[in-house]
């Protein structure tokens, strides 16, 4: 017979088995000897989820989810940067004009600088031949005229200045105070002592057996005084002699055919080929007549030729 203390006994363990079959809880009942055995898990399946957050299971088929619409993102735009420009580097300077001529030069070349400077009033002497200090003031006044820097010094940009304001310089512009080279002796002047006069090349050689002693320039009369040619003798000398026909001064005269001489002529040294004389032989240069004048005799021979 059982007793209602038996009957609670049995009915404990019951009721504990139940509760860990709902519970999926580990149980752990002893075994015959009562000693405890090792932990037993019983694991429940849970309701599988329908995805929608409930806890319950699918019932049917899934609605269709509305996609969540994507963002574009915003692209800030990037500022660019501002570039500073580089300052172009300055130019280089250009190279000083060349020089062509400067005081103490002599030549051709500066017989054609003075030419040209005489054609446009800026120089009242010469060509010479030589730099020397007017030609040097004449292109100083030149440059100052045309705001070129003055320095009395031809350069290149200064030529090139001057040859576009003037012409080409004739032979007799070149040479307009003599300096001309001396032609080649004319045949006749070979022998004995000779004054060997040359209109070709206007200058007069004085020769002795062939050989030059000094060489003058020298200037003829014009196309209605001409100067005679032809082979002549000195018929005498004056030293101070005076044209009873013109009334003007004949210095260191050497007579060669009538009243036509050789002689000094300040007209001459004064204006150059710029003037003519009345059928005479000038010489410009005095100090080289005198010379010539003491060592010329009379009855020398005089040959004037073309």
């Amino acid at each position: 017979m059982r007793t209602k203390s038996m009957r609670r006994a049995v009915a404990a363990p019951a009721a504990l088995v139940a509760v860990v079959a709902a519970g999926g809880c580990t149980v752990q009942p002893a075994d015959g000897t009562g000693a405890s055995r090792g932990p037993v898990r019983i694991d429940v399946p849970a309701t599988p989820d329908d995805g929608d957050g409930d806890g319950k299971g699918a019932s049917g088929p899934k609605p269709p989810r509305t996609p969540t619409p994507t963002r574009t993102p915003t692209r800030t735009p990037t500022p660019t940067p501002t570039r500073t420009p580089i300052p172009a580097p300055p130019p280089a300077p250009s190279a000083p004009p060349r020089v062509l001529w400067s005081h103490g030069d002599e030549g051709r070349d500066v017989r054609e600088l003075q030419s040209r400077l005489r054609q446009i009033a800026w120089l009242f002497e010469g060509p010479t031949g030589e730099y020397d200090a007017p030609t040097a003031e004449a292109v100083r006044g030149f440059q100052g005229k045309r705001g070129l820097p003055r320095t009395g010094v031809t350069d290149s940009v200064t030529w090139a200045r001057l040859r576009g304001m003037t012409r080409e310089p004739t032979k007799w512009e070149l040479y307009a105070f003599g300096g001309q080279p001396a032609a080649a002796p004319d045949a006749r002047c070979m022998t004995g002592r000779v004054m060997c006069i040359s209109k070709t090349s206007r200058t007069l050689r004085w020769m002795v057996d062939g050989r030059t002693v000094m060489t003058v320039a020298v200037r003829f009369g014009s196309e209605l005084t001409p100067t005679r040619e032809g082979v002549f003798e000195v018929s005498f000398k004056s030293r101070h002699h005076v044209s009873t026909l013109y009334d003007t001064p004949m210095p260191y005269a050497m007579f060669f055919s009538g009243g036509q001489a050789v002689h000094y002529s300040s007209d001459f040294a004064a204006r150059g080929y710029y003037g003519a004389s009345h059928g005479c032989v000038n010489v410009r240069d005095e100090e080289r007549i005198a010379e010539l004048f003491a060592q010329v005799r009379a009855g020398d021979k005089v040959v004037v030729y073309w």
